[in-house]
């Protein structure tokens, strides 16, 4: 084959950008230690490139984004669960107190107030939350757990369930002194008649539902196991209350009061007094009151007891109750933007709103518990009726104490006036003794109450101990995964810097002996074949 100067020359020309190529490709891949630079270079590394680029994304999201706002959010849980424990744990410490010992005016005072204050506290720390995400909610965590504020024009339509275990013994009693101001009154056969009062102490089986009621609040009806009793539209009696038959129990009746002074009023001579086929509401206290023979009728056929009623008003630090009932906010004027919140299903069975993280692939965690998980909504009346029974027990003291000192007055020196004060002291005694005896088997209830609370608590603190570890674990298994992939995508994309200079090192090379080797042809002609 005839090889002519200009195919020498342009292949020479050839070789030269072949070895230029090559240099400037391990220039970049020295400059960028990575393999290729586009696609086209060699489609499998940058297809396996691209898998393991987004498996590493995915990972990296769940390492650090997704598990650490995980751990946090559990975190303030803990937190706002262990301070519930202590908050438990001092009323526990006070009803062990006053179950155990003598207490004096002092003592009652001082446990008055911290009742208040372990009552305001304990909701206050369902309130937690996590970047401005309340954690006990759970996902409506733009709403708190209690209401912040006094919402007197809120309003809701609740129904509670019940069994016929939450069935309890409650004492009331009738008979409290009214003290005279003067000494006319305190020598007036008249007004000791109507305000000496002679304590007397009753029980019954009660009910309690989880708000204290006012006047606004309406029963709207009753339901005993398959029979349901209306009280909306059933009438209203002179005393202002409610009434209805029920027809299934020997003739008995379901009646509301306001209060307990107008259900004592309802009677001749006055008294707070229940039938035994019959059933009590008072409207204040959110007391059911059964009567001995229905309660007795109620816990044989294990009933299921269900009550809706109308709340009206809202005190600062109360629950709300759509976070443990089936309930209707009715506070809007328009029924047709009233709103509707389920607790339970139609089966009784409770409804979770769990808040979900995927911290891996495939992987799911419930990083939330709800406030019903935690504590009962019980907590707050329970400690209400301890603060009741505490307010009692001092108005009754100080009594005593304010009998005593009208005793020592030059006003009442006179013999009658002091034999009267003495029947005055005698009647508020009595009636002392009768709310200290009630006090101090109300903080032995309690006790047990206490420990059941704290174990519904601990409970839940070893619930989110386990999503903590679970948690921990994945952490874990990220790691690896992170540090396994990454291994990966630098094998498949990085070279190694010493490999890549001798790789440049030899590409320049090529690329110059090609220059030389041109170089060489321009210095021949025709000369050197003569």
């Amino acid at each position: 084959m005839r090889v002519t100067n200009n195919m020498i020359l342009k292949n020479s020309a050839s070789n030269i950008n072949g070895t230029k190529v090559q240099v400037d490709k391990t220039n970049k891949q020295m400059t960028t230690q990575k393999k290729i630079s586009r696609p086209s270079e060699d489609p499998v590394t940058a297809i396996r490139s691209l898998r393991l680029s987004t498996q590493l994304s995915q990972i990296d999201q769940y390492y650090k984004k997704n598990i650490p706002d995980a751990e946090s959010w559990l975190d303030v849980t803990e937190t706002a669960i262990t301070n519930m424990k202590s908050i438990i744990t001092d009323f526990r410490t006070l009803c062990d107190k006053g179950a155990n010992g003598t207490l004096t005016q002092d003592d009652r005072n001082t446990i008055l107030t911290q009742l208040k204050s372990l009552q305001e506290q304990l909701y206050e720390e369902g309130n937690a939350d996590y970047a401005g995400r309340t954690v006990f909610t759970g996902y409506r965590t733009d709403k708190s757990l209690t209401f912040t504020d006094n919402e007197l024009d809120t309003k809701y339509n609740i129904t509670e369930t019940f069994s016929a275990s939450d069935i309890s013994s409650y004492r009331y009693f009738n008979g409290e002194v009214t003290l005279p101001t003067t000494l006319e009154q305190t020598n007036s056969t008249t007004y000791q008649d109507a305000n000496m009062g002679d304590m007397t102490r009753t029980e019954y089986n009660r009910l309690r539902l989880s708000y204290n009621g006012s006047d606004a609040d309406t029963l709207e009806y009753i339901k005993i196991g398959d029979n349901q009793y209306e009280l909306m539209n059933s009438g209203t009696a002179s005393t202002g209350s409610q009434s209805v038959s029920l027809t299934n129990n020997g003739g008995g009746t379901l009646t509301v009061y306001n209060n307990e002074s107008e259900w004592a009023a309802a009677n001749t001579p006055s008294a707070k007094t229940v039938g035994d086929n019959d059933i009590v509401y008072i409207k204040s206290t959110g007391d059911l009151i059964l009567g001995n023979q229905i309660a007795a009728d109620l816990k044989s056929d294990s009933a299921k007891i269900e009550v809706n009623y109308t709340k009206t008003g809202f005190n600062a630090g109360e629950l709300r109750p759509e976070y443990y009932f089936n309930c209707v906010d009715e506070s809007d004027q328009n029924s047709a933007n009233w709103i509707t919140y389920e607790k339970y299903d139609a089966n009784g069975e409770e409804i979770n709103y769990d808040i979900n993280y995927t911290v891996s692939s495939r992987q799911t965690l419930a990083v939330n518990l709800e406030a019903s998980d935690v504590f009962d909504a019980d907590i707050y009346q329970d400690i209400q009726d301890m603060i009741n029974a505490v307010s009692s027990a001092v108005n009754a003291h100080s009594k005593l104490t304010t009998v005593s000192a009208m005793k020592t007055q030059s006003e009442y020196a006179a013999t009658e006036a002091q034999d009267n004060l003495v029947k005055w002291e005698s009647a508020t005694q009595k009636e002392a003794d009768y709310y200290d005896d009630n006090l101090q088997k109300l903080f032995s209830t309690f006790l047990g109450k206490a420990d059941t609370y704290l174990s519904e608590i601990s409970l839940a603190q070893t619930k989110v101990g386990c999503k903590g570890d679970q948690l921990a674990l994945t952490k874990s298994r990220m790691d690896d995964q992170q540090e396994t992939v990454q291994e990966l995508q630098s094998t498949n994309d990085d070279l190694d810097l010493s490999d890549i200079i001798l790789k440049y090192t030899a590409a320049y090379t090529a690329y110059q002996s090609s220059l030389q080797a041109a170089g060489k042809l321009g210095s021949v002609s025709l000369l050197n074949y003569i």
